[in-house]
């Protein structure tokens, strides 16, 4: 492939990815992938698939899930257990760059394909291993579900409110994992530009939630006090929340340091409580957030959302409106933007978001949502 070609289809044209996936992590990882211009193998169990495919069939008789996670590859059902089919998939690593799975614990040994085994037999082969818990330790053999994950790691403790934990509405610990994948991987491929060799990626994640819970890991450890979920909110700053407002709205607003306090109090006309030494420091202030969570209401309520993102943004006082994901789905910014685009799928077009991270000037493939082994021929002759 020439440069040029290549720039036509992206930075990641001519590697070949090899997705041994399901549910989130891995399919989010290598649908980005694909949308810079990577070939997306996506090898499903014939019959069965990927479990997603069975979510629901609101998207044209596809789900949701599915649907955001898999456009732009190419779907093969593949029998691993069988001889003829296992036989395909080493030809396919023979000329691949990627392979990333996120299968059952031990899958991958049991088929013969353990990550020692792929590395020692293609040493440029970039394998990233999503699991649950990583190897070693008392949960290593236990499945790993976004929900499961997240209460291990805490996360779901510091969501909700007091004595009513909650997992965040997003799949924090599966879009997360993903994302470490995504950028592991090309860093992978960086490295193997100067040195020639691949890499094994272990990924668990219940690393990355732990990662995320860094602020609260050190409030525990240095502080010894567990964070309290405060809703609409956050455990470590105040006040910083959510206000109803005058015309049933909702406005959401708040401080993130001591000056941006000071101009919050002038302007919901209250500046003589930026001088209140109760309320000097963030951590006072947090000590004091249903006291101050009533003063900052009680303004919202006499205003209207309109008028007070008009105060706020003149302040400088970072504000939203709670939106539902209707109003997302229609969000001015998103259309104004230019940030939808269409996807195929087996029953027709379908609105897709761009990936957020493109640089000027690459391309973005838009593929199309594949049917279950709707490409297994074509992968067989090519890889027989």
């Amino acid at each position: 492939m020439s440069g040029t070609e290549q720039e036509a289809q992206g930075p990641l044209a001519g590697i070949t990815v090899v997705g041994l996936e399901q549910a989130i992590s891995a399919p989010l990882c290598t649908r980005h992938l694909a949308d810079l211009g990577a070939r997306v193998i996506k090898v499903e169990a014939p019959g069965f698939g990927d479990s997603t495919r069975a979510y629901d069939s609101v998207v044209g008789g596809m789900s949701a899930h599915f649907t955001w996670l898999n456009h732009g590859k190419e779907s093969a059902a593949l029998d691993l257990k069988s001889a003829p089919d296992m036989s395909i998939f080493r030809n396919i690593l023979a000329t691949a760059d990627v392979v990333v799975s996120n299968l059952a614990p031990g899958a991958l040994d049991r088929l013969g394909i353990g990550t020692r085994d792929l590395s020692r037999n293609f040493p440029r082969l970039i394998v990233v291993d999503i699991s649950g818990y990583g190897k070693g330790g008392p949960l290593d053999h236990k499945r790993a579900y976004d929900l499961l994950i997240q209460s291990e790691g805490g996360s779901c403790s510091i969501t909700g409110a007091p004595g009513h934990p909650a997992k965040p509405g997003i799949p924090v610990a599966d879009v997360g994992t993903a994302l470490y994948a995504y950028s592991a991987v090309l860093a992978a491929l960086y490295d193997r530009e100067r040195t020639g060799r691949g890499a094994v990626i272990p990924i668990a994640m219940l690393d990355t939630v732990a990662e995320m819970m860094g602020f609260a890991l050190n409030q525990v450890i240095h502080a010894g006090t567990e964070p309290v979920p405060v809703g609409m909110g956050s455990p470590m700053i105040a006040p910083y929340g959510a206000y109803p407002t005058s015309d049933g709205q909702t406005a959401v607003l708040g401080t993130t340091n001591d000056r941006e306090w000071r101009r919050l109090a002038e302007m919901i006309g209250r500046p003589e409580l930026a001088d209140e030494p109760r309320y000097a420091h963030n951590d006072n202030r947090v000590e004091a957030r249903d006291e101050l969570d009533a003063v900052v209401g009680a303004w919202c309520a006499e205003h209207t959302l309109a008028e007070i993102q008009k105060t706020a943004d003149a302040a400088g006082i970072g504000n939203a409106r709670l939106n539902s994901v209707r109003d997302l789905a229609e969000h001015p910014q998103l259309v104004e933007r230019g940030r939808w685009r269409e996807v195929g799928t087996p029953t027709g077009p379908v609105p897709a978001l761009l990936p957020p991270a493109v640089a000027d000037g690459w391309p973005v493939r838009s593929g199309a949502v594949p049917a279950l082994g709707a490409h297994t021929d074509a992968i067989r002759a090519e890889f027989a």
